[in-house]
């Protein structure tokens, strides 16, 4: 792989971090995640263990030595991932965002062969631009040193750092001349900044307090010199051409094109400015912001810009699309000669009927070949590299996208997963040099993290129903029959959506209710409440388990979201044919019984908690002031998505108190508003319904109530309840099909 990137000329970027800061800085992590216990693992950085090729480690148990196994990686990652491949499948242990299950047996296993392996590519990738603003939006320290050491001992090795990015562009517009309320009037509040970064929007949810600036600053700092310490390459934000309108006063003569809305916003928050390329400003600006970042934070020589990210370039016309490209480019070289650009592409399948051959080609070749990357963002579902002769010779990663908004909801494309990075390696004069995980939200559906990370290191696809009952035995620590069937269920059915596949939660239960809803799944209902029934009955042995735990109310809650689809049917249906008393029963399950006991449910797991994460809002403010602005961010970015739902629940997630008090509060005045119309034998009016609902989701974002951050009640015995309640009625309507 790394003589096929020569080859294309891809400028490979090594690590800035010598072997010994590298290697301190693993032995680092194994004492945080291991503690004492760290100290029968030998960890080392040899470099030239790559032998200049992709990241590899070695494992080998030195005779009569006093450490049970002695790790070696050509980088810190490398020798992390060896770390966690020993862990995985020696010691049965298991780390995940819902929690870790590291019960080491003692003495530790030694090995009695070495073992040695290489990544299947030069990068393994890890984030997506709105990552930032769906999950960490505000991440203190604590939980970014934590995702850092999951992400090397995953093996990944390139990643963003896009933190206090706004600190830097607010002392390049002054120097350029802008007052304070222009740079104000341009950035968006915290929840919504990776849009405002992308040109989507301005000003919404803002303005940021110079406190946040400091606070970014300070992150920004830690996270790439820890990043950089184990190995990783971190990636820069750069100038995609976007402007403040500011810009406009301070340099009339500029020449800027205002561009349409973005999504469903009018120009009172969108419709933001693009320099042209050939404007002598784009230049002086990319190159001003990129200098003072680099003065900053260092480099490690690769810069991400997504320009026309969801939004319609203004010409057609490949030279355009070649200048443009190449202006964002030049602006990088001007301040680091050495200049790497990332670029998504997903801007290529979001828009096919604009992004035609011609067009590709052209924003492509604006840069010299191999002095950009594309990331093949939803690689799982609509490969681009098929189309596009491998991105006309520009390097790619292909990439799982998975997930959209940061939805809660079983989901995987497994087989897809499995097979398409191995088939785009064998494409004809592939440019791929590595796999990459670029979900818009974590925090969900761990196991498909799992197993792309595990791809990332393997010559060939993996046996996944052997896989995923090993993946079962290690996440809580014991090997269990029947939570191992229930994996296998899901690995068939949730997990393993085939053909074009998106992840948007669409199920009723977090959509505004209409007549017309989508109650369509891609795999058979009957499996998750088998599976469901066999979690259960593994509760009395593994109820101890965190990670058990978490997956106990995961799928609990994937079932009870079926059947909120089952209620919805029954209430249309009944609605439909004027059957009054069908109606008021299922409406009535639906609102007082069903809904309450799954917010009970989400209620008992930390993770599953609203109030983790308004409280996480309120953590980062300084004042009363800003601690009210940023709860209304998180509150509006997980319902309404702008001041009229502009992008209405396209970030729906189920946590406790957002269920009762938010869904549950909408389905029940649709059930009213159903009643009402049979009563009165007036038709149903949509449209009527749609602006009485709007101030219900708009009362929930202002309405100023406390959530509690800490868990309440016993996950077992409510997913018991309700398994006692619904399971053999959902049973026996699955097995009959849709109504």
């Amino acid at each position: 792989m790394a003589a096929a990137a020569m080859a294309m000329g891809l400028r490979v970027p090594r690590a800035g971090a010598g072997d010994a800061r590298q290697e301190a800085a693993v032995r680092a992590l194994a004492r945080r995640l291991l503690g004492p216990r760290a100290a029968a693992v030998a960890l080392s950085v040899e470099a030239a263990l790559a032998a200049g090729g992709p990241d590899t480690y070695r494992l080998r148990s030195p005779p009569d030595a006093a450490v049970a196994v002695a790790v070696t990686g050509s980088s810190g990652v490398a020798a992390a991932a060896g770390l966690y491949r020993y862990l995985r499948d020696f010691c049965g242990c298991h780390l995940s965002w819902s929690g870790a299950q590291l019960r080491l047996p003692d003495p530790l296993p030694r090995l009695r062969a070495e073992i040695r392996a290489s990544a299947a590519g030069r990068y393994r990738y890890y984030q997506n631009v709105c990552t930032q603003s769906y999950s960490y939006a505000w991440w203190d320290w604590a939980r970014w040193e934590r995702e850092i050491d999951w992400m090397a001992l995953s093996g990944i090795n390139l990643a963003p750092a896009f933190a206090g990015q706004e600190a830097a562009w607010q002392r390049v517009y002054r120097s350029l001349g802008l007052n304070q309320s222009e740079i104000d009037a341009y950035f968006t509040g915290p929840a919504f900044l990776a849009w405002n970064r992308m040109g989507n929007l301005r000003g919404w949810a803002g303005p940021l307090p110079p406190s946040w600036h400091l606070k970014q600053l300070y992150l920004q700092y830690r996270i790439v010199e820890r990043m950089r310490s184990l190995g990783m390459i971190t990636v820069l934000p750069a100038f995609a051409g976007h402007v403040p309108q500011g810009v406009l006063r301070v340099f009339p003569r500029v020449n800027a094109t205002r561009l349409g809305g973005w999504s469903h916003f009018d120009c009172t928050y969108s419709c933001t400015y693009l320099l042209d390329p050939e404007d002598p400003m784009f230049q002086v600006i990319g190159t001003l912001f990129l200098k003072e970042l680099i003065k900053e934070f260092g480099t490690d020589h690769v810069y991400s810009a997504d320009t026309f990210n969801e939004m319609t370039p203004l010409s057609s016309d490949p030279a355009y699309l070649s200048r443009v490209s190449n202006a964002v480019f030049k602006s990088m070289t001007g301040a680091d000669p050495e200049a790497l650009w990332l670029m998504q592409g997903w801007l290529f399948q979001h828009q096919p009927d604009f992004w035609q051959p011609a067009q590709v080609r052209a924003l492509l070749h604006g840069v010299p070949l191999g002095r950009m990357i594309v990331l093949d963002l939803f690689a799982e579902s609509k490969p681009v590299y098929q189309w596009t002769e491998s991105f006309y010779g520009q390097p790619f990663i292909w990439c799982m996208l998975h997930n959209f908004g940061g939805n809660h909801g079983l989901f995987g494309t497994v087989e897809a997963i499995n097979h398409g990075p191995f088939a785009a390696r064998r494409f004809p004069n592939s440019t791929m040099v590595g796999t990459g995980l670029v979900p818009e939200g974590i925090e969900q559906n761990d196991m498909v993290y799992e197993l792309m990370n595990e791809l990332g290191w393997s010559q060939e696809p993996l046996d996944l129903p052997s896989w995923v009952t090993r993946y079962a035995e290690r996440r809580y620590g014991a090997p269990n029959a029947a939570a191992a069937s229930a994996w296998r269920l899901l690995l068939r059915s949730v997990y393993n959506c085939t053909g074009v596949c998106v992840n948007h939660n669409r199920s009723p239960l977090v959509r505004r209710p209409s007549l017309h809803m989508d109650t369509e799944l891609w795999y058979n209902a009957s499996d998750v409440y088998e599976a469901w029934r066999l979690l259960l009955s593994a509760g009395a042995e593994l109820g101890s388990s965190p990670t058990f735990r978490y997956d106990l109310v995961d799928v609990t809650r994937q079932a009870a979201q079926q059947l909120v689809s089952d209620y919805y049917l029954s209430i249309r249906g009944a609605f439909q044919s004027h059957a009054l008393p069908e109606l008021l029963t299922a409406g009535g399950v639906l609102v007082y019984d069903l809904l309450p006991e799954l917010d009970s449910l989400l209620s008992s797991h930390s993770l599953f908690l609203l109030g983790r994460w308004l409280e996480s809002a309120r953590a980062v403010a300084t004042s009363d002031q800003e601690a009210e602005q940023y709860e209304l961010n998180a509150r509006n970015q997980v319902t309404l998505w702008g001041p009229s739902g502009n992008i209405l629940d396209y970030a729906n997630k189920q946590l406790g108190g957002l269920v009762l008090d938010y869904y549950s509060v909408r389905w029940s005045l649709f059930v009213s508003a159903l009643v009402e119309s049979l009563n009165s034998g007036s038709p149903f009016h949509q449209d009527q319904f749609n602006q009485a609902v709007f101030q219900v989701e708009r009362g929930f974002v202002y309405n100023k109530k406390r959530y509690p951050a800490v868990p309440a009640g016993d996950t077992l015995e409510i997913s018991r309840k309700l398994f006692l309640k619904y399971y053999p009625s959902a049973l026996r309507r699955s097995r009959a099909g849709p109504a």
